[in-house]
């Protein structure tokens, strides 16, 4: 293992991470008190200029710009995750979203409140780099939310009444983990490490990489120009088109984008009740889900290649077959009239392998519905895109290898090779797609039967979508963790359940072999 090349990664990966905290904190300094912006971000801040550079500097004396083997892409990127998170997680703990040190200070929480505020803060930020989506912003974990009374009840809108600087914190955390901010370093390290290309593996979700340039930093340009363009875009149409604010537009853009799904109330997008919204949403949601080397391809006006990807039809297929399924079921089964359950059904189809927004209650759709939407979160979204899950050319490339055995029965003698998009796919990354999904496998089997032990009041709905929903990275998931209830169901985990519930977005995040390659003991010798 070439502890410089992990030690370079780390160290600009976690430098990365101060822009947008300097950015958050000038706003905090601006709009809400400079003592809160010092209070709050000063630390990370100082952490992130510290800690990046010692590390920068301990790689500075290797020869780094030998290539760089795979192992150690792979370490870099899974291990990087970790810093990031946990600088991530401090302005959450500090600012009071949850109880911090400063509630500790002033006698207002006990010694075991600080530490559960520190895993509160740990969870969210881990839903918001991995783009989960999850949140524990709930009264039962947060002091902000248990003075505030909205309406003529006692419910209390929990995030809505967060400091507008640590909601714009939040919603950045999944805007830089969407494309990855592993991948944003890869901008400045593409000159300085050779063999770069195993970084863009290791980062990007898909079993391949669509290289758009001759060169990885090309790439990533035209990677990122593609997402900040589309988020300005988004943010436009919504702020001018609907009645939506100048705040909610620029968080719920920053949301979208990444297929993150964190809102600025405890409704999300439920709270609009707005059709032109969830119409404006629902476009940017379907983009996020197809891979991002076609919407380069469609901008430079090579349709051909768009209209004949596989994937992208086999995606769509599922999109158009499930929308149709669920508005025969609601029209058939709920109070819902036709356009309803057209509106609805349409906007989940897309959301729950995407951002994970919600525009009802879909915990109280029938059964057939919920089950659609479960299928949904396995299948997932387009390889080489933000939205999570399996990926559809996955799925496509195993259905076609059991085609392909079912052929060698009847016919022994036949040589059958399997396409995809005019091209042989070769049989090691047939092995390398096998091997993702049964590990996805193994590790659903294996947190089920986790959570189920952990938390033996949930039910096997809430057990099943959970695990799911969370190595998706999808978010909501059924019953109890549904999109109207799902805060008050994390935050009622047992802390062991909360943790565990992080690494499984780690894993899902990083799409298994990139963490798991960290257990196999080779990965860690210095030959």
């Amino acid at each position: 293992m070439r502890w410089d090349v992990v030690g370079l990664v780390l160290g600009w990966t976690i430098r990365l991470v101060a822009l947008p905290l300097l950015i958050v904190s000038l706003y905090s300094a601006f709009e809400e008190s400079i003592t809160f912006a010092i209070s709050t971000y000063l630390l990370p801040l100082l952490i992130c200029a510290l800690l990046g550079q010692l590390l920068i500097s301990f790689s500075n004396g290797y020869a780094t710009s030998s290539r760089v083997r795979d192992r150690e892409a792979f370490a870099s990127v899974a291990l990087g995750w970790i810093p990031v998170v946990l600088v991530g997680a401090l302005p959450f703990w500090l600012g009071g979203m949850f109880y911090g040190p400063f509630e500790y200070v002033n006698g207002e929480a006990s010694f075991n409140q600080i530490l559960q505020g520190g895993l509160y803060s740990w969870f969210e930020s881990m839903s918001g780099f991995t783009t989960t989506g999850a949140t524990v912003i709930d009264p039962i974990s947060s002091p902000i939310c248990q003075d505030v009374i909205y309406g003529s009840t006692l419910e209390k809108d929990c995030i809505g009444s967060q400091t507008k600087s640590l909601i714009l914190w939040r919603s950045l955390t999944q805007w830089f983990g969407g494309m990855g901010v592993i991948m944003l370093g890869l901008l400045i390290l593409s000159r300085a490490l050779g063999g770069g290309m195993a970084f863009a593996r290791a980062e990007l979700t898909g079993p391949t990489v669509s290289s758009l340039s001759t060169t990885l930093e090309g790439t990533a340009r035209k990677l990122w120009l593609i997402y900040i363009v589309l988020t300005i875009f988004e943010c436009i149409a919504l702020y001018q088109f609907t009645e939506m604010n100048g705040f909610d537009s620029i968080n719920y853009s920053l949301t979208t984008l990444p297929s993150g799904g964190f809102g600025t109330s405890d409704l999300g997008i439920m709270a609009f009740d707005d059709s032109m919204i969830e119409s404006i949403i629902m476009v940017f949601m379907l983009l996020t889900c197809i891979n991002f080397s076609l919407l380069y391809f469609a901008l430079a006006g090579r349709w051909k290649e768009v209209s004949s990807d596989q994937e992208l039809r086999t995606y769509l297929l599922i999109l158009v077959v499930a929308w149709i399924a669920m508005t025969f079921n609601l029209t058939r089964a709920t109070d819902y009239d036709l356009m309803e359950s057209i509106r609805h059904s349409l906007f989940q189809s897309i959301a729950i392998s995407s951002t994970g927004y919600s525009s009802a209650d879909f915990s109280q759709w029938p059964v057939f519905s919920q089950f659609v939407l479960l299928l949904l979160m396995i299948i997932g979204a387009s390889a080489g895109s933000t939205g999570g899950g399996l990926k559809v050319l996955r799925i496509r490339i195993a259905f076609e290898l059991a085609k392909r055995e079912v052929i060698r029965i009847i016919q022994p003698r036949k040589v059958v090779t399997i396409r995809f998009n005019n091209t042989v796919v070769e049989e090691d990354r047939i092995w390398i797609i096998l091997g993702m999904i049964s590990s996805w496998m193994v590790l659903v089997t294996a947190s089920m039967l986790t959570i189920s032990f952990l938390e033996p009041n949930l039910t096997l709905t809430d057990v099943l979508s959970v695990s799911i929903s969370l190595l998706g990275n999808t978010g909501p998931a059924l019953g109890s963790f549904g999109p109207v209830d799902a805060a008050n169901a994390w935050a009622n985990l047992s802390p062991f359940s909360m943790f565990a519930s992080t690494i499984l977005m780690w894993l899902g995040r990083l799409e298994l072999l990139t963490v798991l390659v960290l257990l196999h003991p080779r990965t860690w010798s210095s030959d």
